[in-house]
């Protein structure tokens, strides 16, 4: 063959460079591998082991419940207070983990990024899993005391609460992808995941009812829309209108503006995802140098 003979490489990828996150299609192994290794190390050298799992959440529940239910009295106006208090406390400490452990996923995994090649999407995404693995303990807390309380499954509430995490999972891969890129370059993108995740719990209706801020800005109604169309708000919602509302004798249900304040949510979540991969791609040709 002489040198001049062009060769085909159609079948080659180009190193470095993946499909994004269809290649978690592809690569469903390693992300498996990925998942099994977080929650083997998660809790090594523990005593309590996954009982944290059941004691963080626990402790948060009890210091919420006695600022905002026993303080400030916010259980005469909500009935069921715990249960509502604590459905909003779940799905936010979903976010919350999911997106904190997606930020950190590649600079966590830096001695994999440095020496081989793998799509790197599979860090963030195995984050976010792990977050959700570690969410079920929570969820089957909340499962449980419903039912003692009558808690009686139905259609609308198991959809609004499948959506509600979904809706947490989209925006935190597509926040997770767009920080996690910025991470490994800036570390002080740390410190704007950690306002955000300060502020997911009282920039949504979690320590008190939506009602309230619909009458604290009735003369600026286009901001409460603005705060109903956070991802985090209608998740929370969703989650009540799952676990709460079934159980309660009298509810606020849910605000005029909801259906289009959830369809703004939910393109906002989609657009978090391609932006959040766009960056995460400008930024991964750098990883290994930049780690």
């Amino acid at each position: 063959m002489s040198l001049g003979t062009p060769v085909d490489l159609s079948a080659y990828d180009v190193p470095g460079r993946g499909r994004g996150i269809l290649d978690v299609f592809r690569w469903w192994y390693l992300l498996r591998l990925l998942v099994q290794k977080g929650t083997a190390t998660r809790y090594r050298n523990s005593v309590l082991g996954w009982i944290w799992s059941y004691v963080k959440p626990a402790a948060q529940f009890v210091i919420y419940y006695f600022v905002m239910g026993v303080v400030l009295q916010a259980h005469r106006d909500v009935d069921n207070f715990a249960i509502y208090l604590f459905a909003g406390v779940v799905i936010i400490n979903l976010f919350n983990e999911a997106f904190g452990n997606a930020t950190n996923s590649i600079v966590d995994n830096r001695a994999l990024v440095k020496k081989i090649y793998l799509p790197r999407e599979l860090f963030p995404i195995a984050a976010i899993i792990g977050a959700l693995i570690h969410f079920l303990p929570q969820l089957a807390i909340l499962l449980l005391v419903c039912l003692l309380v009558g808690w009686a499954p139905s259609l609308i509430a198991i959809g609004g609460i499948l959506l509600g995490v979904v809706t947490v999972l989209a925006f935190a891969l597509g926040l997770g992808l767009f920080f996690s890129g910025l991470n490994v370059r800036y570390r002080d993108a740390q410190n704007f995941v950690d306002l955000i995740k300060m502020f997911s719990t009282w920039t949504s209706p979690v320590l008190y009812t939506w009602v309230l801020v619909a009458d604290a800005l009735r003369d600026f109604p286009g901001l409460f829309f603005v705060y109903m169309s956070n991802p985090l708000t209608i998740a929370v919602e969703l989650f009540h209108l799952g676990f709460w509302a079934p159980t309660a004798e009298s509810t606020h249900g849910l605000p005029d503006v909801f259906l289009p304040a959830s369809l703004v949510a939910a393109s906002f979540c989609v657009l978090m995802l391609f932006v959040g991969q766009f960056v995460f791609r400008h930024f991964e040709r750098s990883f290994a140098q930049d780690l």
